[in-house]
């Protein structure tokens, strides 16, 4: 049985309590049950509930930013968590009733015949989350999906399940909304079962468990949601403010300590600012301090997952092996049994290395110099991902032209991993970075539901085109 790990001492605390196939059949009834009278709501009367939730998480807070730092070993993150997915709840409080209202009645082009559109939603949506944002990659599709009228399982990842059981506690506190959202523990095996149970299915993880659950729900006909990985890349331009360029990149490649899929995992910069930018890059690097002896010493936290320090490991040799140098950091750190690694800065880099094609997912900034703008944007379209990136210009018209020729689904402008924060703003995954209608902007809530059209034949004496 899987062990719920300590990611700051690498000691097991508790066994994984997975649900079996009789309690997942046992949910997955009562919350279709529970979802026939939530549906039967009108979105208006959906939102208030949401309120509710809203100022039940409010209420756990405390609990669920504790459970979210030992669930990843990190302070600052779990906090903006928390009041992340307060604001989320009341966000689709307000958003959902006019967007869900669009029920349209139209004339046709046929003499006498109309039509009726309303949107009907599925009944249960599975949400399978990863271990790096665990409340919020959890959360980030189940409010939506509620406020549109479905019932919701979410299985988090079993590297950090420990968050579920104050969230299950604000769950538990609102009536109605205990019938239709529920949390369940388990390895994959539980999420391929969670799957099987659902009418659409929303995963964020790695590719190939993304492939392994697109092909489940193939098989079943249902929809997937995929948000996969990254490999983001980020532009600065001649001209660019060097200051606030690496001050953002900073933050946008070490926040989570890099463990996030819009993380920035490659820089490239015009040659004669490249000596600069490195320097102002490793300058503030080294300041940044590991959060020890307490996750609220300093700005960079364990690995969540220890697996990944192999495949961190992996990438810095590969690197070094073919040349590249560590101009800071560049080493996998034990304290007290947890795997840590600094803010390390690479130069005499290229696409020969796993470090500037592959997933990293660690505080690593490898840095690139180009020698004009077509090979800066060849190099950054260089990648089998696409999720987001960043640009740095003189200006942001500057910036953005450039944006525009980027194969990714948003471009932080003059700053970076902007859609952490912003979500109103819908994009879509290219290449293996995701599949499937966009979590963010309108159609984070649209995608839930399907159109129902209604064609009445109201004249008074209908004569059948066939003449009968």
């Amino acid at each position: 049985m899987t062990g719920v790990r300590d990611p700051r001492t690498g000691r097991v605390e508790r066994e994984l309590r997975p649900a079996s196939d009789r309690e997942l059949d046992e949910l997955a009834a009562r919350l279709r049950r529970g979802q026939s009278t939530w549906a039967a709501l009108d979105a208006t009367g959906r939102a208030a509930y949401l309120l509710q939730f809203a100022e039940a998480l409010h209420a756990v807070r405390d609990d669920l930013v504790d459970a979210l730092t030992r669930d990843t070993g990190r302070a600052v993150e779990s906090r903006i968590e928390a009041d992340q997915v307060v604001g989320m709840a009341r966000r689709w409080a307000e958003a959902a009733p006019p967007l869900l209202a669009r029920r349209t009645r139209a004339a046709t082009t046929m003499p006498g015949l109309s039509l009726e559109t309303a949107a009907v939603p599925y009944a249960l949506v599975g949400v399978v989350s990863p271990w790096n944002f665990p409340l919020l990659l959890g959360l980030i599709d189940a409010i939506p999906a509620l406020a549109a009228g479905c019932a919701v399982i979410v299985k988090p990842s079993e590297v950090t399940p420990r968050f579920a059981e104050p969230l299950a506690a604000a769950i538990d506190s609102v009536p109605l909304l205990r019938d239709v959202l529920a949390v369940v523990e388990g390895a994959g095996d539980v999420g391929a079962a969670v799957v099987d149970r659902v009418d659409a299915v929303c995963f964020t993880g790695s590719v190939p468990t993304g492939r392994a659950v697109a092909r489940a729900a193939v098989e079943r006909f249902i929809p997937a949601f995929l948000e996969l990985g990254g490999k983001d890349p980020a532009i600065v331009l001649p001209g660019a403010d060097l200051e606030r360029a690496s001050s953002a990149l900073l933050w946008g490649g070490t926040a989570n300590s890099g463990q996030s899929c819009l993380s920035i995992e490659r820089v490239y910069v015009h040659e004669s600012q490249h000596d600069e930018l490195v320097g102002l890059l490793c300058a503030k690097a080294e300041r940044l301090e590991l959060a020890l002896p307490t996750p609220g010493s300093g700005a960079i936290g364990p690995l969540i997952d220890a697996e990944q320090a192999t495949v961190i490991q992996a990438h810095l040799d590969d690197a070094i092996g073919r040349g590249a140098l560590v101009r800071t950091g560049g080493t996998i750190e034990r304290h007290d049994g947890g795997h840590w690694i600094r803010p390390t800065v690479l130069t005499g880099v290229d696409h020969s290395m796993a470090v500037m094609t592959e997933e990293t997912f660690g505080p690593v900034l490898p840095v690139l110099a180009y020698a004009d703008v077509d090979q800066a944007v060849a190099l950054a379209n260089d990648s089998t991902y696409g999720l987001t990136a960043a640009v740095f210009g003189p200006d942001a018209d500057a910036a953005a032209a450039v944006a525009r020729r980027l194969r990714v689904g948003a471009v932080s402008i003059n700053d970076a991993g902007l859609t952490a924060f912003v979500h109103e703003g819908e994009k879509n995954s290219f290449g293996f970075s995701g599949l499937g209608a966009s979590r963010m902007g309108e159609s984070a809530l649209l995608r839930f539901v399907r159109r129902q059209t209604l064609i009445v034949n109201s004249s008074s004496a209908p004569d059948p085109w066939w003449g009968a």
